[in-house]
């Protein structure tokens, strides 16, 4: 490989740094809402996957049924975190376009955002 071409490919591995410092921080301001129950949980996560927010409404709240509570909880974390996930990668895909010739097709192997 020539000194050109590693220098080019130096280059194009500190703007993907930079690039991947950007995007953590994006991630974090990225929110995404998901509910269950009709809306009565919502839950709130960034693109770091990381819960920021749950509401229950107060009519759900049944001591003799916490079993459905419970369930809704669950099932409203879950979607949430399926969609702070797509939305990481739907970031990621943006990061790496153009970076490399064809992009990462599946990710950057090992880099589980």
């Amino acid at each position: 490989m020539s000194q050109f071409n590693m220098a080019d490919l130096f280059g194009k591995v500190q703007d993907m740094q930079a690039k991947m410092q950007e995007l953590q921080e994006q991630l974090s301001d990225l929110i995404v809402e998901a509910e269950a129950g009709g809306g009565m949980v919502k839950v709130k996560a960034n693109g770091k996957k990381e819960i920021v927010g749950l509401v229950i409404d107060r009519d759900l709240v049944d001591p003799q049924d916490k079993e459905m509570l419970e369930d809704l909880v669950i099932a409203a974390v879950n979607k949430a975190l399926t969609k702070a996930e797509d939305a990481s990668k739907e970031k990621m895909q943006e990061l790496t376009r153009g970076l490399m010739p064809g992009g990462f097709p599946g990710g950057i192997p090992g880099l589980n955002l």
